[in-house]
């Protein structure tokens, strides 16, 4: 009864905000809400549709939320603080804020699906090995992006100072930064998949 008023709540807090996004035509979000609310659910709920029975939240489902929940939040507080960042130095000008938030919010939402999906899932399928180079390839990418983030700061403001264009911070952040990224991604999605594709040792 009590999962089944918690499904209630979050269901009609998801149709006010669909609602919202609607109005502020921001479409795209609409529809990633949308899309992230059946794609996360459709093993625990989707499938029991039919029965219209709930399943239990058993203490698997409870981990696995809040590890995505918190991944989800730490990826929020450091996406604002690079967005505060890029806005204080004018790296974004005339920004529309709808935009902005909305891919925000999108991103945090795929965040805490790809988590979900992740500690559910793939992790289970992984060894140690591949949990390690997981970690590394994760760094990378988080390193990279910080790196660009920095570098084109950097580059700004070393531009500003001395009127001249400043060549080696501008590498770094077209260049070096997104290769750092790019292989990062590319890495952890490589390894998500491999966790998808295996079986629970």
């Amino acid at each position: 009864m009590r999962t089944r008023k918690i499904l209630i709540g979050v269901s009609a807090a998801a149709v006010v905000l669909l609602i919202a996004l609607v109005s502020l035509k921001a479409y795209y979000v609409a529809i990633a809400l949308v899309a992230g609310v059946l794609i996360l659910g459709h093993r625990e709920l989707w499938s029991r549709v039919a029965p219209r029975k709930l399943p239990p939240v058993d203490e698997r489902i409870r981990e696995n939320v809040g590890k995505a929940t918190r991944n989800a939040l730490i990826f929020f507080a450091t996406a604002s603080a690079f967005l505060m960042l890029f806005f204080s130095t004018n790296l974004l000008r005339t920004p529309d804020v709808v935009h902005v938030l909305g891919g925000l919010f999108v991103s945090v939402g795929l965040v805490s699906l790809l988590s979900y999906v992740f500690y559910d899932r793939a992790e289970p399928g992984l060894d140690e090995r591949r949990m390690r180079m997981l970690r590394v390839f994760l760094l990378t990418a988080g390193v990279g992006l910080a790196v660009f983030v920095l570098s084109a700061v950097l580059h700004n403001a070393v531009s500003a100072l001395l009127g001249v264009e400043e060549p080696v911070f501008f590498s770094i952040a077209v260049f070096l930064a997104p290769a750092a990224v790019a292989t990062g991604l590319v890495g952890s999605l490589v390894i998500f998949v491999k966790g998808l594709r295996s079986r629970p040792g």
